[in-house]
């Protein structure tokens, strides 16, 4: 088993910047893929970001990528999430996700464990 703790979300305003942060603990997270989903309320949860176990393949969704970073440190079994340039569309709950593979991919029903999630608000 995998538990993941977020971090670092709040509220902001439109063209500020956000860290968040995944800690994770137990199993072999070394060798599993990390990112970050997203619901905002009434939506579906959605793909934001991805990346490999040796951080060398990164996958965005159109709606961040040049906005957001993201990047692991497998010493600190970490996943991080820098955004930029936020827009009142990026509110959402942020939720941490591993799955047990070397890709992610970008569907929510193939993410073997979730984080409790991170309320990240941004005020126009």
């Amino acid at each position: 088993q995998v538990q993941l703790v977020e971090s670092g979300g709040g509220l902001v305003q439109a063209g500020g910047s956000l860290r968040l942060s995944c800690a994770a603990s137990g199993g072999t997270r070394n060798k599993y893929a990390m990112g970050w989903f997203r619901q905002a309320p009434g939506k579906e949860r959605e793909f934001v970001t991805a990346i490999n176990p040796d951080g060398n393949t990164i996958d965005y969704s159109d709606s961040v990528k040049d906005r957001f970073t993201i990047s692991r440190d497998n010493a600190k079994n970490t996943v991080y999430l820098q955004m930029n340039s936020l827009k009142p569309e990026d509110t959402a709950v942020y939720y941490c996700a591993v799955r047990d593979e070397v890709l992610m991919g970008r569907r929510a029903d193939r993410v073997t464990y979730w984080g409790q999630g991170t309320q990240v608000t941004v005020s126009s």
